[in-house]
């Protein structure tokens, strides 16, 4: 009776998390980038000859990427799927198919 066993569960390398350090890394090349852009537009609001308007979204834009730039580096597993819940915990009371001996 092969066809009551139950199959094993197989698990596709595209499941995997990322490793923690890839995780690191794209978060603080994110931080970085995020963060030259505000210093890039600090010096924009302050250096060159613009009409006001355009200095205060610059000024705007270097008060508020800080914030952006911290909350994206602390967003940790984004890039991960989602975990699947096909499988049911299993029951602790129950014997596991694989230790179950004949008669029991």
């Amino acid at each position: 009776m092969k066809g009551w066993r139950r199959r094993p569960d197989v698990h596709q390398v595209t499941d995997a998390k990322p490793s923690l350090t890839d995780d690191i890394r794209k978060r603080e090349i994110g931080y970085l980038i995020k963060m030259g852009i505000r210093t890039i537009c600090l010096i924009l609001a302050v250096v060159v000859p613009v009409p006001w308007p355009y200095r205060l979204l610059f000024i705007g834009a270097a008060v508020f990427l800080p914030y952006i730039a911290v909350i994206g580096a602390n967003e940790r597993g984004k890039a991960a799927p989602p975990p699947t819940f096909d499988t049911p915990e299993a029951n602790q009371t129950e014997i596991p198919l694989h230790r179950r001996e004949i008669g029991s």
